[in-house]
Formats: structure tokens, sequence, C-alpha cells
């Protein structure tokens, strides 16, 4: 993998104290795979944690949380042929990210997916980790596989 053909990005695992993830449906999609973690880019010189916690934050408005785990390594995926969004624009074949759990420690109330500007999610809920590669779209499957094998032992 030529890590210049990959955007850096991070994605965050929220768990609850049930052991519970969190999942955000896309905003301004109809696809019928659009249930996802959060997730996004790391600005320039940003460390790995602190881009992930910004992305929570800027996605869900969840600030209460607790370091868990995080990958050791990349996770990447490609963009289909047909995918067309600004990203693959711009050179990148795929996104390769470095994945974080986190336990949620507020309460429910404290997720607000308006407080961005750029609303990421449409509705959110609770589920297990095992759905997780059903609920994605399927470019992004094999990562979530990852996803889920990595953080499995730290959820219901």
């Amino acid at each position: 993998m030529d890590p210049s053909l990959y955007r850096p990005n991070v994605g965050v695992v929220l768990i609850n104290r049930d052991g519970l993830v969190w999942y955000g449906r896309r905003a301004g999609s109809d696809a019928e795979h659009r249930w996802q973690f959060p997730q996004g880019g790391i600005d320039d010189g940003e460390d790995f944690e602190a881009a992930a916690i910004r992305e929570l934050h800027e996605e869900t408005g969840v600030t209460s949380v607790e370091l868990l785990e995080s990958t050791p390594g990349w996770i990447a995926y490609d963009f289909p042929p047909d995918y067309g969004g600004s990203k693959q624009a711009r050179g990148f074949k795929g996104q390769r990210q470095r994945w974080f759990a986190f336990r949620f420690t507020g309460e429910d109330t404290e997720v607000n997916l308006e407080l961005h500007g750029e609303v990421e999610f449409d509705a959110w809920r609770w589920g297990r980790l095992s759905e997780a590669a059903d609920l994605i779209v399927p470019f992004k499957r094999d990562a979530y596989r990852q996803v889920t094998e990595a953080f499995r032992h730290l959820a219901a």
C-alpha cells in the first residue's frame, strides 16, 4: 500500500456502559447501508488521539469519554471506481485509518448531531459491535471487520 494514495483518517468506536456501540446514520444519503462509526480526517501535525476526540465531538457532540484502546497500525479501504467523491477527486485511492475505542461515560442526552455546522448524521442508536459490517456500505466492510476483530473484547 502506497500511503500517499490513502487519505489519513481516524475512526471511533464509542462503547457505552452496557457494551453497546454508537452508530450514526449518514445524513444526505439514501443508501441502504448508511450506518457507521464516527470518522474523519487528521489535520496536519495533529496527534491521532486528539483527531479522534475532535472528530467524535464534531460529529456527535460527545466529550465524556475514556480511551480504552487503539489499533496499532492503519486499516485501509479503497474507494469504489464509481465513487467520485471529493477525496477521490484529490487523487486518493482510498482512506487509511487509525481506530480508537472509547468508553462513553456521559448520558445519552449529551449526543447532539447538530452541534457542528456540517451535520454528518441525521439519526443515531446503540447496537452490537457484531452488526458493524452488515450496516456499513459494502466497500468499507473489510475494514469494519478488522475493527470489529480488534475491539470485540471491549464490547458486548
